[in-house]
């Protein structure tokens, strides 16, 4: 993956706006009350970092987070953020190389996955999928394919402008959901935002389900 958004980090919670309004943001804060009290988080491609100034407002102390980009100048936005007490170690890379250590209960990937090809989704779920604790969490929320011309259109031309700007290496958006029913989720809740064309879920890791899909 050599993908990379230093181009568009400078105006990147602009442009979303100015294509969504408060939609992305509103799909990713609908995931953060289940955040459990005391958790081990990995935020995965969480950009400018807006998030956990959220997150800290629902917990202001007690968490443990391990915040990845692959971007410098997203990542130094985030370092910027208010955190409460909450301890955030920040890294740049990629979420494939951060070492399990933490044995997280909750991972966030808030429109990562739309960022990469069938084969990178599956190496990226995997990856992640191993880092995390017997029952984690995971709050999932990215764009849906959709049979409405408007969605695809717009997707269409998100894929061009990214590829164009930061490299990234997807023409449409991998299937997910398989992923998830394979290695045993379950679905805790859902909602979709902008008749479906973002997707916002609270999956439930159970190791009895994945022993049954396989």
């Amino acid at each position: 993956m050599n993908y990379n958004y230093d181009t568009v980090a400078s105006f990147y919670d602009r442009l979303s706006r100015l294509v969504f309004g408060n939609t992305q943001v509103s799909a990713q804060q609908f995931l953060l009350p289940y955040i459990p009290a005391g958790a081990h988080i990995l935020i995965a491609g969480g950009g400018t970092g807006w998030l956990l100034e959220d997150i800290a407002r629902l917990h202001p102390s007690g968490l443990t987070i391990t915040y990845i980009d692959s971007s410098e100048k997203m990542i130094a936005l985030a370092r910027r953020r208010h955190i409460g007490t909450n301890k955030v170690t920040f890294i740049t890379g990629n979420a494939q190389e951060v070492t399990a250590v933490h044995n997280y209960d909750v991972v966030i990937t808030p429109f990562l996955f739309d960022n990469f090809t069938e084969d990178g989704a599956q190496q990226l779920f995997t990856a992640i999928n191993g880092q995390l604790s017997p029952q984690a969490l995971w709050l999932y929320c990215d764009f849906n394919n959709t049979d409405k011309l408007s969605h695809r259109l717009l997707l269409k031309m998100m894929y061009t402008f990214f590829r164009l700007c930061c490299g990234i290496p997807a023409t449409h958006m991998p299937a997910m959901a398989g992923h998830f029913h394979r290695s045993g989720y379950e679905v805790v809740t859902q909602k979709d935002f902008m008749n479906g064309f973002i997707t916002s879920v609270v999956y439930k890791k159970d190791e009895h389900l994945a022993t049954l899909a396989h």
